[in-house]
């Protein structure tokens, strides 16, 4: 279940819940609403996981964009080696693998940078959607603190007397 839909599932249940006459308190199904805390301990960590594979999803994507321009740069020297060979085209040969290599580089750069951006978009995202779990949470917390902090206090005994006299 995603973390959004329990918060919603807790803001529904606040909204359900019955006000306590002349307060801001209201009386909340204390099983349904322990029973969303928990499905929120459990769904917070998978949002957790998910951010982890998506720095791995990066660092994989990395991880062959290297190769890759090792693949290539080795392919260049190869290249470079072969032609080397013959003298006349020595310098033309040179360039052409010093572009094959600022090219692989090139491609490599860009491909990290794009991780970069889907992995800081992604955590961006489930930094948001965290805030605003913990927002949430926190209300919750402080009308439970100050539904326990209140009191009911019962009419003293002289105030009983006083009306029984009349």
């Amino acid at each position: 279940m995603d973390i959004l839909e329990l918060v919603d599932r807790l803001e529904e249940l606040f909204n359900e819940s019955r006000a306590v006459p002349f307060t801001h308190s209201v009386i909340v199904d204390e099983d349904r609403m322990l029973d969303i805390i928990d499905q929120m301990r459990v769904t917070i960590p998978e949002e957790v996981k998910q951010a982890r594979e998506v720095l791995n999803q990066r660092d994989r994507i990395l991880a062959r964009a290297k190769e890759e321009a090792q693949r290539t740069i080795q392919l260049a020297q190869e290249e470079r080696k072969k032609i080397v060979q013959d003298h006349a085209i020595v310098h033309d040969a040179m360039a052409e693998a010093e572009r094959i290599r600022a090219e692989a580089y090139a491609e490599a750069v860009a491909i990290r940078r794009e991780a970069d951006e889907y992995a800081m978009r992604t955590l961006q995202e489930l930094s948001t959607r965290l805030e605003h779990l913990l927002a949430e949470a926190n209300k919750g917390i402080q009308v439970l603190q100050r539904l326990s902090e209140e009191e009911v206090v019962p009419p003293k005994e002289e105030d009983a007397e006083i009306g029984d006299e009349t």
